[in-house]
């Protein structure tokens, strides 16, 4: 039996920590504003720097016990804007209770507003422990993490979509837009299929290996550019796409709240479909989305994740200001899926 340092599953479950981390310049795609999907990226780094602070680094959990830190649930609501150059305090506290089969956390990152200590995002995670099964056996757990470890990834308690049955679905007549399986939203049968009768969107793409960890399966900052990908692909369909309304009217998408729960594991090189359905616009002033990703195995579709989002739209007044606007007719129609 592997153990661990004594004292760190103590750490682990029950200490509070604090990092500083700064935005990436990556995320800083529209004048100086940081999108959700770096937001998340620091929320996942306070908690990789949390394990890190109990000396059970992601790295070494890995190598030394074969076990891979896998966030599978990711919650977070974006209260404030965050900025390019901008350093903010991570603080993480566990949450996980004694008979939880996963790690829990929520992640508040604070910066400063005016001169005051403002909480700008608050965000809660679910972790799995999944042994390594691919480069070669992981052997028996240290005892003080055996509850937390997995064969396979899943979000305890998460709802899966149920999907539709491929029986009679020609799976030899996928027709694809882009070179190498790369993607396609158009004509699909397992598309077909998943959007039938809904004001949805749906998204056939190839896993590459830079979306994966752990040398086999998507990972969950992953599913977090899937969002933002499908966000942007269903924009275009509808007419309103990103750069269409900044040119005519500088108009952003703006994301207060985003969730994804990991149902099960999707591959490298397998190919995942994106469901992106509109649930509710409302007031004219925002609108929440579903996301349902799967993958085809066995002649079956195998739901791999689930996500909500919020969105609204934002005018940028100027490269430092920008305001929240309501929908004009146009852009909700084309929300709804009304012609």
């Amino acid at each position: 039996m592997t153990t661990v340092a004594e004292g760190a599953v103590k750490r682990l479950l029950s200490s509070e920590t604090t990092a500083s981390l700064r935005t990436r310049y990556e995320g800083s795609n529209i004048c100086t504003w940081i999108g959700f999907k770096h937001i998340n990226y620091l929320v996942e780094e306070a908690i990789l720097c949390h394990f890190a602070d109990a000396d059970l680094p992601a790295r070494a959990l890995y190598a030394e016990h074969g076990l891979g830190v896998d966030i599978v649930d990711l919650d977070t609501r974006i209260l404030h804007a965050l900025y390019m150059d901008e350093t903010v305090q991570a603080r993480v506290v566990p949450t996980a209770g004694d008979d939880d089969s996963f790690l829990s956390f929520t992640v508040a990152l604070h910066a400063d507003r005016d001169g005051e200590d403002t909480k700008v995002v608050a965000a809660g995670a679910k972790v799995v422990l999944r042994s390594d099964s691919y480069v070669e056996a992981a052997g028996e757990p240290p005892a003080e993490l055996a509850r937390f470890v997995t064969g396979r990834l899943s979000t305890p308690g998460a709802v899966a979509p149920e999907p539709p049955e491929l029986t009679g679905a020609d799976l030899t007549a996928v027709t694809t837009s882009l070179s190498a399986g790369r993607g396609t939203s158009g004509p699909d049968p397992v598309l077909d299929l998943l959007t039938a009768g809904k004001n949805a969107f749906g998204w056939k793409w190839r896993i590459p290996y830079p979306y994966c960890h752990f040398s086999e399966r998507l990972q969950m900052s992953s599913y977090l550019r899937q969002m933002e990908e499908v966000v942007d692909l269903f924009l275009a369909d509808r007419g309103i796409s990103v750069k269409t309304l900044l040119d005519e009217r500088r108009w952003i998408p703006a994301c207060p709240h985003s969730r994804i729960q990991i149902l099960d594991e999707a591959l490298m090189e397998e190919d995942l479909y994106t469901v992106y359905t509109v649930e509710n616009v409302f007031k004219d002033f925002t609108y929440t989305s579903r996301m349902d990703c799967y993958v085809v195995r066995d002649g079956r579709l195998v739901p791999t994740a689930t996500g909500k989002v919020t969105h609204g739209y934002a005018l940028i007044e100027n490269r430092r200001d920008w305001n929240l606007i309501t929908f004009d007719e146009r852009v909700s129609k084309a929300l709804r899926g009304e012609s």
